[in-house]
């Protein structure tokens, strides 16, 4: 089977969902298409506050089909291959699918076998993740019980979603302890692959101030390698040097390792590292004209958020609407990204920032610093802004 459409969308997530919107909303009766094989979506940052007791995961979830633009045709399928020099795609399924105009948006992969006995400890033995609906529950269930000895916080290397999101979780799980009056009898540890707190030195300060405050010990340059649940070891490699590094545990949150999907990886369309090949301040492709990408599965080196894509899709957007017109693509994306990084149950920092680092802020206070309004900002006015704004083109 074979089917053709004006503007065919890959991905039906934050990404996606928020161009074809704008698209519909500048273009009404627009024939576009969403392909993305999922019934259920995700407000996904909101799982760092599930993985924190603060909401049960079901607020975090909508139907696919409630949130499909009304005017869009859904096919609910997985890409399968790309053929952009003729302009198809195949899915999963067999459906040929031909366009005039093509947005790839379809997210991160989660790469769960990417350290070893990872996934058959998800769970139980004390390890837990935030990063998908099935085990975010495990993490609240991991610290709500803790009773002391070590907890245990990982970073990978390369592209995660929300840079800060590991070490919010373990903020959180370190203001629980406490609160609980169980700190003195817990070493909380942030291990990570990264070589500081955070790439941006306005909020690196304030975060390090934090991670004093609060005993954590944080030990960069780590890189985790394999979880031996039984014997409740995390088992690392040490980036400068190569050697392994063992931690005894007794619970571990596990940020595992994330990329391109491996359909784009494999595509024509990525560039050497797998991601979709985009000019980062227009969104076209570098070597396909009617080829677009945003979000997540993109080459545009900025930190992967909710944020950053509010930002992209109105670019994006503009830029293929001229294209369809025989205009050049004239709007710019600056790189802006936001991180708005969780410090207790009752502080954030509000990282605010643009391609060069340079602070990009919204509010006229000093967002560097931690505050109980942008936490409460988090809580409740971030999650009407995707579900109300971005997803319906307003935002």
């Amino acid at each position: 089977m074979s089917v053709h459409h004006h503007v065919v969308v890959v991905g039906g997530g934050a990404a996606g969902l928020t161009v074809t919107a704008r698209l519909l909303r500048a273009l009404p009766g627009l024939d576009i298409a969403v392909i993305d094989p999922a019934s259920e979506h995700y407000y996904q940052p909101m799982w760092t506050l599930v993985g924190g007791g603060v909401f049960p995961r079901q607020e975090s979830r909508r139907k696919e089909a409630d949130v499909i633009p009304s005017g869009a045709e859904w096919i609910q399928d997985g890409v399968e291959s790309f053929d952009p020099v003729a302009n198809l795609l195949w899915t999963r399924d067999g459906l040929e699918v031909s366009y005039d105009y093509l947005v790839v948006s379809p997210g991160l992969q989660i790469n769960w076998d990417g350290v070893v006995g990872l996934r058959e400890s998800l769970g139980k033995n004390g390890v837990c993740s935030n990063y998908s609906y099935e085990t975010v529950e495990s993490t609240w269930e991991n610290v709500r019980n803790f009773r002391g000895g070590t907890a245990l916080f990982t970073h990978p290397t390369g592209a995660v979603k929300c840079g800060g999101a590991p070490q919010k979780i373990c903020y959180l799980a370190e203001d629980h302890f406490r609160r609980s009056g169980i700190r003195d009898r817990c070493e909380v540890v942030f291990a990570s692959a990264k070589d500081a707190i955070f790439d941006v030195a306005r909020y690196a300060r304030t975060l390090e101030k934090a991670v004093a405050r609060k005993g954590i010990d944080t030990r960069f340059g780590l890189e985790l390698k394999e979880i031996r649940g039984d014997q409740k070891q995390a088992v690392f490699q040490r980036i400068a040097g190569g050697e392994s590094v063992t931690i005894d545990y007794d619970m571990v949150h596990v940020t595992p390792p994330m990329g391109p999907p491996s359909f784009v990886a494999a595509s024509p369309l990525a560039n050497e590292a797998g991601w979709v090949d985009v000019d980062k301040h227009t969104l076209r492709h570098t070597r396909y004209g009617n080829v677009f990408g945003v979000g997540d599965a993109s080459s545009l080196p900025t930190s992967k958020t909710a944020a950053a894509i509010r930002k992209q899709a109105p670019v994006l957007v503009e830029n293929l609407l001229a294209i369809i017109d025989g205009e050049p693509p004239l709007a710019s994306y600056d790189g802006y990204t936001s991180c708005p990084v969780v410090t207790g149950y009752d502080s954030l920092v509000l990282a605010e920032f643009d391609y060069d680092k340079n602070p990009e802020e919204t509010f006229p206070f000093d967002q560097s610093q931690e505050r109980f309004s942008m936490m409460m900002m988090k809580e409740f006015a971030l999650p009407a802004l995707y579900w109300h704004g971005m997803l319906k083109g307003r935002a």
